[in-house]
């Protein structure tokens, strides 16, 4: 009988085991889901503008084996540590019934551990700070590196790339093993704080045993469940240290959170009709103005050049209508404020570089498309829909790249009946013949009663606008 009741606990603690752990890592799954899902809704609210220092590589770094490690929090640490607050003073109290002195040393020993994991945990933060700025670090280098390939081939420069991620790549391996470091030391703290606490439980029971005032079975079944006892707080503080990376990356989710709560609650888009009024309009990056004041009313019909010296704000102007670059001043369509975050659905943008992903041109001129419509891509845009794409932009020309940004910006402004298209430098890499088909499409446009505004260089494009806006440092000039 009591072999058959030995084995059934023994299948009943399996059991047990097996179903935590299988509740744990689904639990798990659902919360790293739940949290991804939150910090890819605040990165899309926050924009370019609002990304973190480490750009779209430490976006991807945090979105996917940074949440990953997750796993060790979810599915080891946090069972760990209910399962530490349920036993340890079961297994306590059960020492107390059985010999109340014992007891007394594990009551007054046993918060020396959370004690040094508290101690460690503070030396060990700004250790994993550092560890996970290296990762994203190495991440953001990496994934420019990748993006500017062709560019740094063109002019000799990969290899010094190359060697700048082997010397990051190094420099985090280095850390890393820092970091290994310090969890071993930190595990022999825990070790030791443990062994010398029952330590001094056997050296109780020893001493009671021979003068006789503790019975042999007393102390042989103490000195059983002494390290018991302490197991399970240990096994937290491995645990934790196991989880530290997910817990780094978790505080980072959350901060990307925070920042994009902070944002204006978004505002219903006004009507797409009337004139485009800017009133004061100015951005200041905190280290200098980046856009002098601009009080300026584009109206529908129109195509208005953008035009300045390089840094005078072009791009910036064009930012701050997509609503991608904080700015101050006020922004009016058809005599009504447009809040931040409104959707801008009434603006079609194409900035200078086409970001193209792989596939055709049409699926590139449709993408973020509610539905792709043979008629306005034909409108749209002037090259094989069914031309293949790689990745940034590889099969096309420079020239037919920006026709494939500027096509996928009209295609928006078609879809959504939009007012305004905003366009920088279209035409910089377009021959003569294009650039004058480009011109003759946005009169097109214009004509129907879209404003169209173009940041640009080219004589050309300058003498078919009916307006020029010039930006300079100090003021901005509508002509």
């Amino acid at each position: 009988p009591l072999l058959g009741g030995l084995l059934a606990v023994v299948a009943v603690r399996a059991a047990l085991a097996w179903a935590t752990e299988v509740n744990a890592v689904r639990g798990g799954v659902g919360a790293k889901a739940q949290l991804r899902a939150a910090v890819l809704e605040a990165v899309v609210a926050l924009g370019p503008s609002g990304r973190s220092g480490s750009g779209s590589g430490g976006d991807v770094a945090l979105l996917g084996g940074g949440l990953d490690a997750l796993d060790g929090y979810f599915a080891r640490y946090l069972p760990q540590l209910i399962a530490t607050a349920v036993t340890t003073p079961i297994l306590v109290g059960v020492v107390l019934i059985a010999d109340p002195l014992s007891a007394l040393f594990l009551i007054v020993t046993l918060p020396l551990i959370p004690v040094f994991m508290i101690l460690i945990g503070w030396a060990t933060q700004a250790v994993q700070k550092r560890q996970w700025d290296r990762l994203q670090a190495l991440a953001s280098g990496f994934v420019d590196t990748v993006g500017g390939l062709a560019t740094l081939k063109i002019f000799g420069r990969a290899e010094r790339q190359s060697a700048r991620i082997r010397a990051l790549t190094e420099e985090y391996r280095v850390h890393t093993m820092k970091v290994l470091r310090v969890t071993f030391v930190s595990g022999f703290v825990l070790e030791l704080a443990g062994s010398l606490s029952v330590a001094l439980v056997a050296v109780s029971i020893g001493l009671r045993l021979v003068d006789g005032s503790l019975a042999l079975a007393v102390g042989l079944f103490v000195l059983v469940l002494a390290p018991d006892v302490f197991l399970p707080v240990r096994q937290v503080g491995a645990e934790f240290h196991a989880a530290a990376d997910g817990v780094q990356a978790a505080d980072a989710a959350f901060s990307v959170i925070e920042r994009a709560s902070l944002l204006p609650a978004a505002s219903p888009a006004p009507e797409a009709r009337g004139a485009l009024e800017l009133r004061r309009v100015a951005v200041d990056d905190g280290a200098g103005r980046v856009l002098a004041p601009v009080d300026a009313t584009f109206a529908p019909g129109t195509i208005t050049a953008v035009v300045g010296a390089s840094g005078s704000g072009k791009s910036t102007l064009l930012g701050v209508l997509a609503d991608v670059v904080p700015s101050s001043g006020t922004v009016l369509l058809g005599g009504k404020p447009v809040a931040a975050r409104s959707g801008r659905e009434w603006l079609a943008w194409a900035g200078q570089r086409a970001d193209l992903l792989p596939g055709t041109v049409g699926s590139n001129t449709a993408l973020g498309a509610r539905s792709a419509d043979a008629d306005r891509l034909d409108r749209a845009l002037r090259l094989d829909v069914d031309r293949r794409v790689d990745a940034e932009g590889t099969g096309l020309s420079g020239g037919q790249s920006a026709r494939v940004a500027v096509a996928r910006a009209v295609h928006r402004l078609l879809e959504r009946g939009g007012a305004v298209l905003a366009l920088d430098e279209p035409t910089a890499a377009l021959d003569d013949e294009s650039e004058r088909r480009l011109l003759a499409g946005l009169r097109s446009l214009a004509d129907e009663g879209a404003i169209v505004i173009v940041a640009t260089h080219r004589p050309a494009t300058i003498a078919a606008a009916d307006a020029v806006l010039a930006l300079s440092p100090a003021e901005a000039v509508l002509r």
